[in-house]
This record gives C-alpha cells, sequence and structure tokens, in this order.
C-alpha cells in the first residue's frame, strides 16, 4: 500500500451524497460551484491550498497538497443527498442564510438542479425536527432497500463512476452501543425487527457499505462507531471515520489545550457556552440530542490533557458545556470560554475567548476534504477507521483498545505521514538531528 502505483487513479465522477441538505451541505455545494465559477477561494481546505513537505528542510520542496496525492478534481464531483424538507440546494441555501445573495445568485442554475431525495426521518430520534418530505417504508429494513435503490438510481442518473456518502443531517438523541451493535449478524437482525437502537443514520450508514460507498459521519451520531460497522466495512474493503465535525469551540479547545499542556500549565476549570439559531441550534434545543452533542464535546479535554498522568495539573479540573437556541443568531454561532488556568507556585491566571464564528463556514472545507480524502483512501485499497482523517473530527473513531487523539498538532501530523507513505516518500519524524550532526 506504500507504492503510489497501487492507488487506482480518480477517473470519471465522484458522486457526493448527504444525507440533511441543510446549512452544511448546501454551504458546501455553493462554495464548490462558487470556487469553480471563480467567485471565491477554497479557504479552510487542506485538499485545495495546503502544501506538505517532502524530504529535508534544506530541499524546499513543498508541493501542494492536491498535486502530491491523486484527489479527485473539484469539476468532477456530483452533489445528491436527503431532505426532510423538498427544497431544491438554491432554496434551501438562501433560507439557511449562510451565504450571501450574490453568491447564491451566481450559482443558482446549479443550485437548482440538485433537489433531495425522500429523507429516512422518525421524530423519535430528532425532537425538534419536522418535515414532509419523508419516505414511508414499513419498517427500518424497507428503508434500507429504498436508501440502496435511491444510491443506484443517483449512479446511475449522473453517471458516477464512485461514491461517497457523508452525513451532514442533524444530531440524534443519545444511544450507547449495545449487544444489537456488536456484530453484523446480530445489527441486520435488530434492523429487520425495527429495533429502537437503529437510528436513521445507521440506516443510511448500512445501504452505504452495502452498495459499496464509504461513509463518513459528520455529528456525534453513534452510527458507524460500533463492532458491527466496522466488521462491514471491513467485508466491504470500505473506509469509515467520524465522528462530529471539529468546527467552532472545539477546534479552539484543540488548538489551546495542548498548547497549555506543552508548557505544563495547570487548568482548574473551562467552562464553554454557545448561542446559536440554526436548525442544529433548534435541534439541540432538545436535552435528549444535547446529551449527544456535549458527551462529544466533553471528551476533547479529557483526552488532550490526561489527568491520570498530570494528577496535579489537570485532576480536578470541572468542565462545563453550554448549548443555548438563540433564532436571532443564525449561523453565525458565539463560543464563549473561561478556562481558569494556574503557573508557577500554583499563581492562578484566566484567559477568556470569545469565538464569533460561523459554523457551516468553517464545515463546509471539512466536508471537501474529507469526502476527497475517504475516495483516495477506497482507491487506495484502506478499509475500516480511517484514523488518519481524525484532524477533521470533534470525536474521532479509533480501535477498541486505543484512546483516540485530539491534539489537533498530533493530527495534521499523522494526516500527511499517512499520505507520505500512500505515495511512498519518507515519513517526517521532526526529530532534525542530521542538520546538526
Amino acid at each position: 500500500m506504500s507504492d503510489s502505483k497501487n492507488i487506482a487513479a480518480a477517473e470519471g465522477k465522484l458522486g457526493i451524497l448527504m444525507p440533511g441538505m441543510g446549512a452544511v451541505a448546501t454551504t458546501v455545494i455553493a462554495g464548490v460551484e462558487a470556487i469553480k465559477a471563480g467567485l471565491g477561494k477554497p479557504i479552510g481546505s487542506l485538499t485545495q491550498m495546503g502544501t506538505i513537505r517532502l524530504g529535508k528542510r534544506t530541499e524546499s520542496n513543498s508541493p501542494l497538497i492536491n498535486e502530491f496525492v491523486p484527489l479527485a478534481q473539484l469539476d468532477d464531483l456530483v452533489f445528491g443527498g436527503w431532505d426532510v424538507f423538498p427544497d431544491d440546494a438554491f432554496e434551501a441555501a438562501t433560507h439557511a442564510g449562510v451565504l450571501e445573495k450574490g453568491v447564491l445568485d451566481g450559482v443558482e442554475e446549479r443550485l437548482r438542479s440538485v433537489k433531495p431525495m425522500k429523507a429516512v426521518f422518525d421524530r423519535d430520534y430528532v425532537r425538534r425536527l419536522e418535515g414532509s418530505h419523508v419516505k414511508s417504508g414499513k419498517d427500518k429494513w424497507n428503508m434500507v432497500l429504498e436508501v440502496r435503490e435511491d444510491i443506484q438510481r443517483f449512479k446511475a442518473e449522473n453517471n458516477v463512476d464512485r461514491l461517497v456518502m457523508i452525513w451532514c443531517g442533524s444530531t440524534e438523541i443519545y444511544l450507547e452501543p449495545n449487544e444489537i451493535h456488536s456484530d453484523l449478524e446480530r445489527l441486520e437482525k435488530a434492523i429487520k425487527e425495527n429495533h429502537r437502537s437503529i437510528a436513521p443514520s445507521m440506516i443510511y450508514a448500512y445501504a452505504a457499505l452495502k452498495e459499496g460507498v464509504p461513509f463518513l459521519n459528520g455529528a456525534p451520531n453513534l452510527t458507524v462507531d460500533v463492532p458491527a460497522m466496522v466488521q462491514l466495512a471491513k467485508e466491504q474493503g470500505l473506509p469509515i471515520g467520524g465522528k462530529d465535525f471539529k468546527t467552532g469551540q472545539t477546534l479552539m479547545k484543540t488548538i489551546l489545550a495542548p498548547g497549555l499542556k506543552s508548557r505544563m500549565l495547570g487548568v482548574r476549570g473551562w467552562f464553554s457556552t454557545n448561542i446559536l439559531g440554526n436548525r442544529d441550534g433548534e435541534v439541540l434545543d432538545d436535552p435528549y440530542s444535547f446529551k449527544t452533542k456535549e458527551v462529544s464535546k466533553l471528551d476533547v479535554l479529557e483526552y488532550i490533557l490526561q489527568p491520570e498522568l498530570y494528577q496535579e495539573l489537570y485532576g480536578d479540573i470541572y468542565h462545563k458545556v453550554r448549548i443555548n437556541y438563540y433564532p436571532p443568531r443564525g449561523d453565525e454561532k458565539e463560543g464563549w470560554d473561561n478556562i481558569d488556568i494556574f503557573g508557577w507556585l500554583g499563581y492562578p491566571m484566566q484567559i477568556k475567548v470569545d469565538f464569533l464564528c460561523r459554523d457551516s463556514i468553517l464545515a463546509a472545507p471539512l466536508v471537501l476534504d474529507l469526502v476527497l480524502f475517504a475516495d483516495l483512501a477506497h482507491r487506495a485499497g484502506m478499509s475500516g477507521i480511517q484514523e488518519w482523517l481524525s484532524f477533521y473530527f470533534k470525536s474521532p473513531q479509533a480501535a477498541p483498545e486505543l484512546y483516540p487523539e485530539h491534539d489537533i498538532f498530533i493530527q495534521l501530523m499523522k494526516l500527511k505521514n499517512t499520505l507520505r507513505f500512500m505515495m511512498g516518500e519518507e515519513l517526517i519524524t521532526h526529530l532534525g538531528q542530521e542538520y546538526y550532526d
């Protein structure tokens, strides 16, 4: 696998299927079309703007990532998906209010052509959402069959050669893995029996994997983070990854916390609150969905700061996360953090962070990178959990015996070394001793 000759060429069109065509998905679609039309730049995207160093620092060899690895090109992307509302991508993007009218008007024709398929939806799993554009399958197994038919039809009608599915939908209620998720046989039996532990996102994931389509999870839902789905992905030779796009507040935590830890500065408390007014905020106003999001947000500091190793510095940290639905804010989320730290001789200090961010603007380049890298991984013969894509997720999947890596700088090093490995290039350790020998 470390020989680039083993990576199949990115020939033909790549279909990107997105369950949930709201603010994030339409910002991705409109953004890609705007970039192609010269109306904007792909800022925030490693695949489009990032470079990768090859060899020694003295060699000054740092090509663009998309010139180093064989990625699908933007002109080859075809978008589709499902939503509980029938609005086409132009109408949905206008309603989301993320991008300015001038940008949307410039790509209106392309956006109008992207119409969502009827969604798999059950209000028991997303209690603050209602929609009329939903499938009427009599049970969960029939829903699987309908989604598989949708995938087959989309592929044929759009003449695409390969597909990737990425969940851009809402946060579902909190579910814990249980015995029905333990292996593929039990999972399939549970789907056929309409088991409550089979959420709509799992129906999409199972259908995608059975159709030979890599699956990525952009929400904190359980979805593919169970042994049965990992087993299916391995059997089908497909990459999977998740979960929950690392955007606003958690992005800042994975930048700040490693810095505090690297300097051995203690943390007594970290209070985080968010206000947002988009569909995501409305869904998270339900405590059952918030619980799912809360777990993914709380894990970050524990894994980065490692209180079991640094008891005196982080063993008694008080970490609180709050999300508040505030309609006037729309997609322009505000994430506010108060961090109580201490230094030499225990003297207290504080850090205040007020991040006035745009959730969908931060998420869109992650979606683009993830689908391009998942397609690359598939063509390179990589299957199962793609831990090297942890860089993009709040709550990264890892092998059962491993703790997930949350430090964004380690994540980036792992991602770039994986690309070097795939292309048969020397890995970079940053030791650098050879420059001084």
